[in-house]
């Protein structure tokens, strides 16, 4: 506590004869930073390099380092695939072009920003905790799915398909290219896009997105399950605009979330075999990995229990994937009865029980994770001044 009477400054600076001190005392609040101007205005604001020229550099060199590395893997015979289809090594390979293209495209981005590539949401405590955690939850949640599946007579299991050698083979190399999945749609998504777009939104903004996907979809009718898409859009109406009308700091990381998840639903539409609710199934977990971000304070939980699940889902469980099945699994397994339980041609992820395990999930990590180490959230300079 400081005692009631205090001296006045100036006889602070006589005792203290500090010119130093005399002159911060004395001397006016410096006039604050005037905005830039004119074309560098158009480049950079009070965060940096703009959000949406950062993006316009990110993709283009995206694509352009991942198709010179594709050609040079298809000049190795890396990506060769005779036999066609989903296979494990078209799965590996070709992530792994994607991944090495997300990876040099963010290098680049980050240094013109003046950031280091971790920035996008991949610092923060207990990494390696979490992604181990993330695995764990990850395999349990898909096993709680099928296991709901098989109680209720629309999944069944038959002979194990791989024997001897073969069996740890193919989770090995399963298990890299889904691990490379997890990190290269979890990269995009929930790290450099969430990153960059949190700083950047405003709401009307986020709503000019999300109309423009939905307008895309009624006028294109791309893919199947659209309506998954329209749920989460119509979903995250109603937070994001009460959150605007406070001024809530925050206000940016979820209009990002309401983004990255509908584009997350939105780009799932393109898989054969997707209905509605696989559509909003991947849109939720989406929104549910950006949860994880703000609660553990990086994306490494999203990554492990990305990779888990469709690890579980691919290779050991034997069941589509997004509608995809491959070859290589563990397990033979078969659904039936109706689609809305069974899931149909989607898979697991189409039946409506992934619904409560997906909320399951939220749960957990509100439960575990929420009080122990937030992530610092990246917000527009207009909430910065709001805040």
């Amino acid at each position: 506590m400081e005692p009631e009477n205090q001296p006045p400054a100036s006889d602070l600076v006589q005792a203290d004869h500090s010119p130093e001190l005399e002159a911060q005392i004395t001397s006016p609040n410096p006039d604050p930073e005037k905005p830039y101007r004119g074309l560098k205005w158009f480049f950079i604001g009070d965060q940096g390099l703009r959000a949406g020229w950062s993006i316009a550099i990110f993709f283009p060199l995206l694509f352009l380092i991942a198709w010179l590395v594709g050609k040079g893997f298809t000049a190795m015979h890396l990506l060769s695939n005779k036999g066609g289809g989903f296979t494990a090594k078209s799965a590996f390979f070709g992530e792994l072009v994607a991944f090495i293209g997300m990876v040099g495209a963010a290098l680049v981005v980050a240094r013109i920003e003046g950031r280091s590539i971790m920035d996008y949401y991949l610092t923060g405590p207990r990494r390696a905790f979490h992604f181990f955690t993330g695995l764990v939850i990850g395999f349990a949640a898909l096993s709680a799915l099928v296991g709901a599946l098989a109680a209720g007579g629309w999944l069944h299991f038959g002979p194990v398909a791989l024997s001897g050698a073969d069996i740890l083979k193919y989770a090995a190399v399963w298990g890299g290219a889904f691990l490379i999945v997890g990190c290269v749609e979890e990269g995009l998504m929930r790290c450099f896009l969430l990153f960059t777009l949190a700083r950047g939104l405003n709401f009307w903004l986020s709503l000019g997105i999300i109309a423009a996907i939905c307008i895309d979809l009624i006028v294109r009718t791309k893919g199947n399950g659209v309506w998954g898409v329209y749920a989460v859009a119509i979903l995250g109406l109603p937070p994001c605009l009460m959150l605007y009308l406070q001024k809530a700091p925050s206000a940016g990381f979820w209009q990002a979330a309401w983004v990255t998840s509908t584009l997350f639903g939105f780009g799932h539409t393109g898989n054969g075999g997707e209905n509605w609710i696989g559509i909003f199934a991947a849109a939720f977990i989406g929104f549910v990995f950006c949860v994880s971000i703000k609660v553990t304070g990086s994306a490494w939980w999203a990554i492990g229990c990305h990779a888990a699940w469709d690890w579980a889902e691919t290779y050991f469980y034997g069941t589509a994937d997004s509608g995809l099945v491959a070859p290589g699994h563990f397990f033979s397994t078969t659904l039936g009865g109706n689609p809305l339980w069974s899931g149909g041609a989607d898979g697991p992820e189409g039946s409506l029980l992934v619904l409560p395990i997906i909320l399951l999930l939220l749960g957990l990590l509100l439960a575990f994770y929420r009080k122990r180490s937030p992530a610092p959230v990246a917000v527009s300079g207009t909430e910065q001044l709001a805040s």
